[in-house]
């Protein structure tokens, strides 16, 4: 059984830092093939970030030189740093392998 499990989300300020982390657990071989997905009120979910098995990563237009898609393959793991956060970056965001296995979801709200 693959296990997906969100942390870290939360109420920040207009400007701040978060990092999300996505710890992997089951018969699932490695974290290659990552990725975060996000979905606001009333819109679709959308691809956020992505990193691959030889680190390339993949960014929206709206996160790039804001978010940071990272992983630590000895603790199973990927981290998503969001700095400079907006309110329009209030959402719900999931972790994904291959966009088949989801995880449950963090809230990230951006409100002053």
């Amino acid at each position: 059984q693959v296990q997906l499990v969100e942390s870290g989300g939360g109420l920040v300020q207009p400007g701040g830092s978060l990092r999300l982390s996505c710890a992997v657990s089951g018969s699932i071989g490695s974290i290659n093939g990552m990725g975060w997905y996000r979905q606001a009120p009333g819109k679709e979910r959308e691809l956020v970030a992505t990193i691959s098995s030889g680190d390339s990563t993949n960014y929206a237009d709206s996160v790039k030189g804001r978010f940071t898609i990272s992983r630590d393959d000895a603790k199973n793991t990927v981290y998503l740093q969001m700095n400079s956060l907006k309110a329009e970056d209030t959402a719900v965001y999931y972790c994904t392998k291959l966009g088949i296995y989801w995880g449950q979801g963090t809230q990230v709200t951006v409100s002053s």
